[in-house]
Protein backbone atom coordinates (compact mmCIF):
# COMPACT_ATOMS: atom_id res chain seq x y z
CA UNK A 1 0.00 0.00 0.00
CA UNK A 2 1.31 3.45 -0.90
CA UNK A 3 2.02 5.79 2.04
CA UNK A 4 -0.75 8.31 2.69
CA UNK A 5 1.35 10.87 4.56
CA UNK A 6 2.41 13.85 2.46
CA UNK A 7 5.80 15.39 3.07
CA UNK A 8 7.01 18.72 1.71
CA UNK A 9 10.62 19.78 1.98
CA UNK A 10 11.23 23.47 1.39
CA UNK A 11 14.37 23.74 -0.72
CA UNK A 12 14.14 27.50 -0.96
CA UNK A 13 11.76 30.15 0.35
CA UNK A 14 13.18 33.38 -1.06
CA UNK A 15 12.13 35.74 -3.80
CA UNK A 16 14.00 36.18 -7.09
CA UNK A 17 16.98 37.97 -5.51
CA UNK A 18 17.43 35.46 -2.71
CA UNK A 19 18.22 36.51 0.86
CA UNK A 20 20.73 37.91 1.66
CA UNK A 21 20.40 40.14 -1.34
CA UNK A 22 23.58 41.34 -3.01
CA UNK A 23 24.78 44.73 -1.75
CA UNK A 24 22.13 44.87 0.97
CA UNK A 25 23.21 45.38 4.56
CA UNK A 26 19.86 45.39 6.32
CA UNK A 27 19.41 43.40 9.56
CA UNK A 28 17.80 40.48 7.70
CA UNK A 29 20.54 40.20 5.09
CA UNK A 30 23.17 40.39 7.85
CA UNK A 31 21.34 37.94 10.13
CA UNK A 32 23.21 34.88 11.41
CA UNK A 33 19.94 32.96 11.84
CA UNK A 34 19.93 30.22 9.17
CA UNK A 35 16.16 30.67 8.82
CA UNK A 36 16.86 34.10 7.31
CA UNK A 37 19.00 32.60 4.51
CA UNK A 38 16.49 32.14 1.69
CA UNK A 39 17.43 30.54 -1.61
CA UNK A 40 15.06 30.90 -4.54
CA UNK A 41 11.68 29.25 -3.98
CA UNK A 42 11.37 25.53 -4.70
CA UNK A 43 10.14 22.41 -2.90
CA UNK A 44 10.00 18.64 -3.07
CA UNK A 45 6.63 17.02 -2.41
CA UNK A 46 6.73 13.32 -1.48
CA UNK A 47 3.35 11.62 -1.63
CA UNK A 48 2.12 8.10 -2.33
CA UNK A 49 5.59 7.01 -3.35
CA UNK A 50 6.19 9.87 -5.82
CA UNK A 51 8.88 12.53 -5.38
CA UNK A 52 7.84 15.69 -7.19
CA UNK A 53 9.99 18.79 -7.57
CA UNK A 54 8.07 22.06 -7.79
CA UNK A 55 10.14 24.56 -9.77
CA UNK A 56 13.84 24.33 -10.52
CA UNK A 57 15.57 27.65 -10.03
CA UNK A 58 19.18 28.84 -10.16
CA UNK A 59 19.94 27.42 -6.68
CA UNK A 60 18.81 23.89 -7.59
CA UNK A 61 22.24 22.24 -7.39
CA UNK A 62 22.99 23.70 -3.96
CA UNK A 63 19.51 22.82 -2.74
CA UNK A 64 19.74 19.18 -3.80
CA UNK A 65 23.20 18.75 -2.29
CA UNK A 66 21.74 19.57 1.11
CA UNK A 67 18.28 18.00 0.69
CA UNK A 68 17.31 15.14 2.98
CA UNK A 69 16.71 12.90 -0.06
CA UNK A 70 17.92 13.82 -3.54
CA UNK A 71 15.70 11.41 -5.50
CA UNK A 72 13.19 12.89 -7.96
CA UNK A 73 10.56 11.35 -10.22
CA UNK A 74 9.19 14.41 -12.04
CA UNK A 75 9.24 18.20 -12.19
CA UNK A 76 6.23 20.53 -11.98
CA UNK A 77 6.76 24.10 -13.20
CA UNK A 78 4.59 27.00 -12.09
CA UNK A 79 5.81 29.49 -14.72
CA UNK A 80 8.72 30.50 -16.91
CA UNK A 81 10.47 33.18 -14.85
CA UNK A 82 14.21 32.71 -14.37
CA UNK A 83 14.08 32.11 -10.63
CA UNK A 84 11.78 29.12 -11.25
CA UNK A 85 13.42 27.42 -14.24
CA UNK A 86 17.10 28.42 -14.39
CA UNK A 87 18.29 25.17 -12.77
CA UNK A 88 16.81 22.81 -15.35
CA UNK A 89 20.18 22.21 -16.98
CA UNK A 90 21.42 20.71 -13.69
CA UNK A 91 18.85 17.94 -14.02
CA UNK A 92 21.30 16.19 -16.33
CA UNK A 93 22.32 14.01 -13.38
CA UNK A 94 18.75 12.68 -13.33
CA UNK A 95 18.61 11.91 -17.05
CA UNK A 96 21.21 9.16 -17.42
CA UNK A 97 18.61 6.38 -17.58
CA UNK A 98 15.62 8.20 -19.07
CA UNK A 99 14.44 11.75 -19.79
CA UNK A 100 13.08 13.55 -16.74
CA UNK A 101 9.28 13.99 -16.94
CA UNK A 102 8.43 17.69 -16.83
CA UNK A 103 4.91 19.11 -16.47
CA UNK A 104 4.15 22.69 -17.50
CA UNK A 105 1.76 24.94 -19.38
CA UNK A 106 2.12 25.14 -23.16
CA UNK A 107 3.57 28.66 -23.01
CA UNK A 108 6.22 27.51 -20.54
CA UNK A 109 7.20 24.55 -22.73
CA UNK A 110 7.45 26.81 -25.76
CA UNK A 111 9.71 29.27 -23.96
CA UNK A 112 11.93 26.47 -22.61
CA UNK A 113 12.54 25.29 -26.17
CA UNK A 114 13.83 28.78 -26.93
CA UNK A 115 15.92 29.19 -23.77
CA UNK A 116 17.61 25.79 -23.66
CA UNK A 117 17.14 24.40 -27.18
CA UNK A 118 20.00 21.92 -26.78
CA UNK A 119 17.91 20.01 -24.23
CA UNK A 120 15.17 19.45 -26.80
CA UNK A 121 17.30 18.74 -29.86
CA UNK A 122 16.62 15.69 -32.04
CA UNK A 123 20.36 14.98 -31.85
CA UNK A 124 21.32 16.17 -28.37
CA UNK A 125 24.90 16.70 -27.27
CA UNK A 126 25.90 13.73 -25.06
CA UNK A 127 25.17 14.31 -21.40
CA UNK A 128 22.73 17.21 -21.63
CA UNK A 129 19.53 17.17 -19.64
CA UNK A 130 16.64 15.68 -21.59
CA UNK A 131 12.98 15.93 -20.80
CA UNK A 132 9.79 13.98 -21.32
CA UNK A 133 7.33 16.79 -21.98
CA UNK A 134 3.82 16.85 -20.54
CA UNK A 135 1.74 19.91 -21.39
CA UNK A 136 -0.85 20.68 -18.73
CA UNK A 137 -4.02 22.73 -18.91
CA UNK A 138 -6.79 23.35 -16.43
CA UNK A 139 -7.69 19.72 -15.78
CA UNK A 140 -6.16 17.43 -13.12
CA UNK A 141 -3.46 15.05 -14.31
CA UNK A 142 -1.55 12.06 -12.96
CA UNK A 143 2.16 12.01 -12.13
CA UNK A 144 3.53 8.64 -11.05
CA UNK A 145 -0.06 7.70 -10.18
CA UNK A 146 -0.54 10.82 -8.01
CA UNK A 147 -3.40 13.18 -8.86
CA UNK A 148 -2.25 16.77 -9.34
CA UNK A 149 -4.78 19.57 -9.75
CA UNK A 150 -3.60 22.84 -11.35
CA UNK A 151 -4.51 25.99 -9.40
CA UNK A 152 -4.80 28.95 -11.78
CA UNK A 153 -3.58 32.28 -10.38
CA UNK A 154 -2.39 35.57 -11.86
CA UNK A 155 1.17 36.85 -11.57
CA UNK A 156 0.28 40.43 -12.55
CA UNK A 157 -0.87 39.85 -16.16
CA UNK A 158 0.78 36.43 -16.51
CA UNK A 159 -1.44 33.36 -15.96
CA UNK A 160 0.51 30.79 -13.93
CA UNK A 161 -0.32 27.71 -11.87
CA UNK A 162 -0.05 26.41 -8.37
CA UNK A 163 -0.73 22.78 -7.54
CA UNK A 164 -3.11 20.82 -5.31
CA UNK A 165 -1.58 17.49 -4.32
CA UNK A 166 -3.57 15.50 -1.78
CA UNK A 167 -3.85 17.59 1.40
CA UNK A 168 -1.48 20.30 0.06
CA UNK A 169 -2.19 23.44 -1.95
CA UNK A 170 1.02 25.10 -3.18
CA UNK A 171 0.85 28.62 -4.63
CA UNK A 172 3.76 30.89 -5.47
CA UNK A 173 4.13 34.27 -7.22
CA UNK A 174 0.41 35.02 -7.11
CA UNK A 175 -0.89 38.57 -7.13
CA UNK A 176 -4.58 37.74 -7.55
CA UNK A 177 -6.60 34.57 -7.04
CA UNK A 178 -10.12 34.37 -8.45
CA UNK A 179 -13.00 33.91 -5.98
CA UNK A 180 -13.96 30.56 -7.54
CA UNK A 181 -10.40 29.30 -7.02
CA UNK A 182 -10.46 30.40 -3.39
CA UNK A 183 -13.74 28.51 -3.02
CA UNK A 184 -12.11 25.33 -4.36
CA UNK A 185 -9.33 25.61 -1.80
CA UNK A 186 -11.49 26.12 1.27
CA UNK A 187 -10.49 23.98 4.22
CA UNK A 188 -7.34 22.54 2.62
CA UNK A 189 -5.24 20.93 5.37
CA UNK A 190 -1.96 22.60 4.34
CA UNK A 191 -1.63 25.83 2.36
CA UNK A 192 1.75 27.04 1.09
CA UNK A 193 1.45 30.52 -0.39
CA UNK A 194 3.62 33.48 -1.36
CA UNK A 195 4.04 36.71 0.59
CA UNK A 196 6.75 39.06 -0.62
CA UNK A 197 7.03 41.58 2.22
CA UNK A 198 5.20 43.08 5.16
CA UNK A 199 4.24 46.47 3.75
CA UNK A 200 3.81 48.31 0.43
CA UNK A 201 1.90 46.73 -2.41
CA UNK A 202 3.83 45.10 -5.24
CA UNK A 203 2.84 44.98 -8.89
CA UNK A 204 2.97 41.21 -9.29
CA UNK A 205 3.24 39.61 -5.84
CA UNK A 206 0.97 39.55 -2.82
CA UNK A 207 2.28 41.23 0.28
CA UNK A 208 1.38 40.18 3.79
CA UNK A 209 -2.06 41.80 4.15
CA UNK A 210 -3.17 40.40 0.78
CA UNK A 211 -1.86 36.94 1.61
CA UNK A 212 -3.53 36.89 5.02
CA UNK A 213 -6.82 37.87 3.39
CA UNK A 214 -6.58 34.78 1.16
CA UNK A 215 -5.68 32.66 4.19
CA UNK A 216 -8.70 33.97 6.07
CA UNK A 217 -11.00 33.15 3.16
CA UNK A 218 -9.53 29.69 2.53
CA UNK A 219 -9.39 28.83 6.24
CA UNK A 220 -6.76 26.08 5.86
CA UNK A 221 -5.60 23.77 8.59
CA UNK A 222 -2.16 25.40 8.57
CA UNK A 223 -0.30 27.86 6.37
CA UNK A 224 3.37 28.41 5.48
CA UNK A 225 4.55 31.52 3.67
CA UNK A 226 7.14 31.38 0.88
CA UNK A 227 8.75 33.56 -1.83
CA UNK A 228 9.79 36.15 0.75
CA UNK A 229 12.18 39.05 0.43
CA UNK A 230 14.34 40.51 3.18
CA UNK A 231 11.50 42.97 3.78
CA UNK A 232 9.45 40.21 5.36
CA UNK A 233 11.68 40.81 8.37
CA UNK A 234 13.58 38.54 10.72
CA UNK A 235 12.20 35.04 11.12
CA UNK A 236 12.60 35.30 14.88
CA UNK A 237 10.22 38.28 14.97
CA UNK A 238 7.58 36.82 12.65
CA UNK A 239 5.30 35.51 15.40
CA UNK A 240 4.34 39.11 16.18
CA UNK A 241 3.07 39.61 12.61
CA UNK A 242 1.20 36.40 11.99
CA UNK A 243 -2.07 34.94 13.29
CA UNK A 244 -2.32 31.48 14.78
CA UNK A 245 -1.84 28.77 12.20
CA UNK A 246 0.38 30.86 9.90
CA UNK A 247 4.18 30.61 9.86
CA UNK A 248 7.11 31.63 7.72
CA UNK A 249 8.62 28.63 5.99
CA UNK A 250 12.40 28.40 5.89
CA UNK A 251 14.94 26.58 3.78
CA UNK A 252 15.33 22.96 4.86
CA UNK A 253 12.02 22.81 6.75
CA UNK A 254 10.19 19.50 6.34
CA UNK A 255 6.46 19.39 7.06
CA UNK A 256 4.36 16.22 7.09
CA UNK A 257 0.57 16.03 6.78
Amino acid sequence: MKPTTLEIEFLGTGTSTGVPMLRCHCPVCLSSDPRDKRLRTSAIVRYQGARLLIDCGPDFRTQMLRASDDNLDAVLLTHIHYDHVAGLDDLRAYCFERPMPIYARADVMRDLHQRIPYCFSDNPYPGVAQFEEHVIGDEPFLVEGVRVEPIPVMHYKLPIVGFRIGPLAYITDAKTIAPEVVERLKGVPLLVINSLRVADEHLSHMCLAETLDIVRRVNPGHTYLIHMSDRMGLHADSHALLPDGVELAYDGLIVRV
